[in-house]
């Protein structure tokens, strides 16, 4: 549901996925402390995480990536590839500034990631963020950290893989290509319009059209896309 701007109405509905249930009490106590916020539900694993993404269609899930059984990653691909739960994002929670299984979440669909150790305010941000799908969380860190795998080989460096993402960039236009690039450097709809001397809402526009032509989910996947093909080239400094 939206309001009368287009922007969700309601408070923000939030999914809480750790197995350590202390951590999932001081989370749910900081976001329940906001007033356009509030906890849906809990989870100590992945696999109940997916049941309760399901049952109470969040609009942002705090996912652990590590967890035991059906781990944070196999989640985040359970629920960015239901059709179902096409409007819930998901954001990892991690303890590792660069691990790869972050990169392989983000190429499953998740909006970014965040920090374990990140200040109240951090967290909160990336959730009002994330809900309201203007960019990535921590643009340049997630940027960072894509870049650092990808220039380590990871595997979707691949040269199969950055063929078919290439390719996939034939049917952007010229303009929409000049975005992307913008887009994977981490800068937002308001500072990309300032730098291409076009409104915000143009920018929007753009975004949109270049995601349903990749075929992504979330602004963290068109990042990715324009690292596998080239579009964008991975830094190792």
């Amino acid at each position: 549901m939206t309001d009368a701007t287009g922007a969700p109405a309601g408070p923000i509905r939030v999914l809480l996925a750790d197995d350590q249930a202390l951590l999932r009490s001081a989370f749910r106590v900081l976001v329940n402390s906001e007033p356009d916020m509030t906890v849906v539900g809990e989870a100590a694993d992945g696999a109940e995480a997916v049941e309760l993404a399901r049952r109470h269609r969040p609009d942002v899930v705090l996912m652990d990536i590590r967890m035991p059984g059906t781990d944070g990653l196999a989640a985040t691909r359970a629920i960015c590839s239901d059709p179902s739960l096409s409007q819930v994002r998901v954001v990892m929670l991690t303890t590792f500034e660069v691990d790869e299984y972050v990169v392989a979440s983000l190429r499953a669909g998740a909006s970014g990631f965040l920090g374990k150790g990140a200040e109240p305010g951090e967290l909160l941000g990336a959730i009002r963020i994330t809900r309201a799908g203007e960019a990535l969380l921590s643009p340049a860190a997630t940027k960072g950290l894509i870049a650092s795998f990808l220039a380590q080989g990871g595997p979707a460096s691949s040269a199969d893989g950055a063929r078919a993402s290439a390719a996939r960039l034939a049917a952007l236009t010229g303009r929409e290509r000049e975005v992307l690039v913008h887009v994977a450097g981490g800068l937002s709809n308001d500072e990309i319009g300032e730098r291409l001397t076009v409104s915000p809402l143009t920018v929007k526009t753009h975004v949109n059209r270049a995601m349903a032509k990749l075929g992504a989910r979330d602004r963290a996947q068109l990042v990715v896309i324009a690292y596998e093909s080239g579009l964008v080239r991975a830094r190792t400094d």
